[in-house]
């Protein structure tokens, strides 16, 4: 009978290729293999986009701190003390209505330019007497105008931007004055690696001065920066310099019940629900 040898044979060991490999492979085959292709496609061209970034810019005032809640919250504080009674949330939208007719007054020449801690004060002033709070001393108006200095973050702020922070450099591109948001950060603990502001250019957003003068200090090409806002009007004017958008979606800043608008249309690069999800679409 023959005998069969029992020494044991060695088998090459095979090495797993790493998801990214296997997803990098699965990409390359042909679209007619019906195996998702195309949405795998469409996650390279993201990325490319991502990596092509080296900063993101921030609007401030609605996107990264929740300004009309800060507000009503600073308003009852007053009201506290004072015994005014005021529809706060009404006195916070009217508050804020005031500030694009003020700039305007600034773009067309009206008036010289003018810090934005100088146009809410303009604005306050007009609305102390429209809701008659009446018995405030200057200090008392000086330290209601800088409720815009302590704006709270929202909740997913903090967390979103040390991970974007983690591969990107962040800044604020907002029309606020730089010693307004340097306060703010410093209230808010918000972790930026500069702070940029419109008063930089002498032009307010959506001016392409802006934008542009942004992208110079930063010493980046436009498209190598990425503006974040939640107002579709800013990314449309940053787009048209050809800095990159991104869309975060903020359905409370105007307060409950108000209509969204999630990019249906998808003319952004990214829309993301908050600062976590972009980072996570970034890679960050």
């Amino acid at each position: 009978m023959l005998k069969i040898p029992t020494t044991s044979i060695q088998l090459p060991l095979i090495k797993q290729p790493s998801r990214r490999q296997f997803l990098r492979q699965l990409s390359l085959l042909p679209v007619g293999l019906g195996v998702g292709v195309l949405p795998l496609l469409s996650d390279a061209a993201d990325n490319s986009v991502a990596n092509s970034v080296k900063a993101l810019t921030f609007d401030v005032f609605g996107t990264v701190v929740d300004w009309h809640g800060s507000i009503i919250r600073e308003g009852q504080l007053l009201a506290a003390n004072k015994g005014y009674d005021v529809d706060w949330a009404k006195f916070a939208i009217s508050w804020r209505a005031g500030y694009g007719p003020a700039m305007n007054k600034v773009r067309n020449g009206e008036m010289p330019w003018t810090k934005i801690d100088d146009l809410h004060r303009m604005i306050l002033d007009d609305l102390v007497e429209e809701y008659n709070l009446t018995g405030m001393s200057e200090a008392e108006l000086v330290h209601f105008n800088e409720a815009w200095h302590r704006l709270s973050p929202w909740p997913d702020t903090v967390s979103g931007l040390n991970k974007l922070k983690s591969k990107y450099v962040i800044t604020t591109l907002s029309n606020g004055n730089v010693s307004l948001l340097t306060h703010m950060a410093k209230n808010g603990g918000l972790p930026w690696d500069a702070i940029l502001s419109a008063e930089l250019s002498g032009h307010y957003k959506p001016d392409p001065e802006a934008y542009l003068k942004a992208a110079d200090l930063l010493s980046l090409k436009p498209e190598q920066v990425m503006m974040v806002a939640a107002h579709p009007s800013d990314l449309r004017a940053a787009a048209r310099t050809g800095l990159k958008t991104a869309y975060v979606i903020r359905p409370l800043e105007r307060g409950p019940g108000r209509p969204v608008n999630r990019n249906p249309d998808g003319e952004f690069d990214y829309t993301a629900e908050d600062f976590n999800d972009l980072a996570r679409q970034l890679g960050a």
